[in-house]
């Protein structure tokens, strides 16, 4: 008797795998047949889009058909993602379908931190790597002047520095490399450039300026000045008009 029951639990325990396997099998093969309800993209950075939804579109479906008439079987999200990936705006993205059939797509831009007058011009992103202009949208960024034979790479961890101080960001906008090295910054609304010298020390160099700044416009002579240099150790030298 106990071998019977035994046995019998054996064989139902084989015939529900078969029917769950059935029944997977049948649910994954009309899955795969259905088409697209639609597409959902998302970009996951926040800066505002510096390329449009119809030039997603166009990388993700490549032909002039329907979203709708797509069959989620003929998809190859890694070819979809490969050529959302060769847009120079994009730093990441992820394509997939979600649970209610729509093609998504999570695209994570390129953030330019300061943008090079040459020609043509471009950015220069957070990692330091020339960036294109975009067609819809111009960054506000501080504008590089001068030499480099690397793109203005070298500069990218003031320009990280500066994006990172509030008050530093708010008031640069302009960035000049001169040909043996030194730098200087173009002030908002001030008569007077601001002499940073070799890209070093720049977080002592920018408290010297704040502290200079603020006594300045206490004293209210912040336009008596025509370049406050900040090369010489812990000594703010401003050099009067």
């Amino acid at each position: 008797m106990y071998k019977m029951r035994s046995r019998w639990s054996v064989i139902r325990l084989v015939l529900v795998l078969v029917l769950v396997g059935l029944l997977y099998g049948f649910t994954h093969t009309k899955n795969k047949g259905r088409k697209l309800t639609g597409m959902e993209v998302h970009f996951t950075d926040e800066n505002s889009p510096f390329i449009t939804l119809s030039s997603v579109n166009k990388l993700l479906i490549q032909n002039d058909d329907s979203i709708t008439s797509i069959a989620k079987e003929t998809l190859d999200l890694k070819e979809m993602e490969s050529r959302l990936l060769q847009n120079p705006m994009v730093r990441d993205a992820q394509v997939f379908v979600t649970a209610d059939g729509k093609l998504g797509a999570n695209i994570e831009q390129r953030n330019p931190i300061a943008r090079v007058v040459d020609n043509p011009s471009y950015y220069v992103d957070e990692e330091g790597k020339k960036m294109p202009l975009s067609k819809v949208y111009a960054a506000r960024v501080p504008i590089i002047t001068g030499s480099s034979e690397t793109h203005f790479t070298e500069l990218t961890p003031l320009l990280l520095k500066i994006r990172d101080d509030e008050f530093m960001n708010k008031i640069v906008v302009g960035v000049h490399l001169s040909r043996n090295g030194s730098i200087d910054l173009e002030m908002r609304k001030m008569d007077f450039n601001v002499r940073l010298g070799k890209i070093k020390e720049i977080g002592r160099k920018f408290q010297n300026f704040k502290a200079f700044y603020q006594k300045a416009k206490r004293d209210n002579k912040l336009t008596s000045y025509r370049l406050v240099d900040l090369q010489f150790g812990s000594q703010v030298v401003a050099t009067k008009k």
